[in-house]
């Protein structure tokens, strides 16, 4: 058996499971039956981990490192939900204006597709997919509010 730290992209909640092994949850994932108890939304992938290895000595639980790169990632996080301006859906457009000096320059988060992504890359505007695990939730719109 198997432990994973997941998320989930549709609501970015994370939670954890046990899979018979990785295989197991690579094709279930794969059929979408690994599904977020939380949205019931099924774009649910691994988390960066650290592995847990005891020695027959040692108890089993979380290593100093997987504490660390966990505390590390929290703040990572953190750090990006408060100095970054969160664009959702326009962040090629607002990466282009910027660019292109259209507008002041400021760190941004936000949404591509692969297309728009690809454009970017081609035309020389520096942006860099966010991994998953720094990724903060996004501010809820007016509309998710009650």
């Amino acid at each position: 058996m198997i432990r994973y730290a997941l998320t989930c992209s549709d609501c970015h909640h994370d939670f954890e499971s046990w899979f018979a092994s990785s295989a197991a949850f690579d094709d279930l994932s794969g059929k979408g039956l690994v599904s977020c108890a939380q949205c019931g939304g099924t774009d649910v992938a691994k988390q960066i981990m650290a592995p847990s290895v005891s020695t027959s000595g040692a108890p089993r639980g979380d290593s100093d490192e997987a504490a660390a790169a966990r505390e590390f990632l929290s703040k990572a996080r953190e750090h990006v939900a408060r100095n970054f301006d969160y664009v959702g859906d326009s962040f090629a457009d607002e990466a282009r204006s910027m660019f292109y000096g259209e507008q002041d320059s400021r760190p941004i988060w936000g949404e591509t597709t692969p297309e728009e992504s690809q454009a970017l890359r081609e035309e020389g505007v520096p942006a860099a997919p966010l991994p998953r695990a720094l990724t903060p939730r996004p501010p809820k719109t007016d509309k998710q509010v009650n």
